[in-house]
This record gives C-alpha cells, structure tokens and sequence, in this order.
C-alpha cells in the first residue's frame, strides 16, 4: 500500500513541474509541496511506521 502511494506521490511531483506556459508563474511551489509529500513519506516507509 505504501509502495503504491509513493508511486502515485513521484509521479504527481513530475506532474507538478512547470513546464506548460500558463504554469510558468507558479514557480516550483507546486512540486516542491509535492516533493516534501514524497520525503515524508519515505521516511515513514524507512522507519516502517507506515
């Protein structure tokens, strides 16, 4: 189950990237939020707590 969340996390964190022109203005917080999801995840899949 975790396995599959981290899955789905990673691939919304490429998901995130501005590369679109509408998504330029954003910056990097989307995939940054994003990629902080996915390390608190890891650590707790690490730790086993999850």
């Amino acid at each position: 189950m975790g396995t599959i969340i981290l899955i789905i996390l990673v691939l919304a964190l490429i998901g995130a990237l501005p590369t679109w022109p509408h998504s330029r203005n954003w910056g990097y917080a989307p995939s940054g939020i994003t990629g902080l999801v996915v390390v608190i995840l890891l650590i707790m899949l690490l730790t086993g707590r999850l």
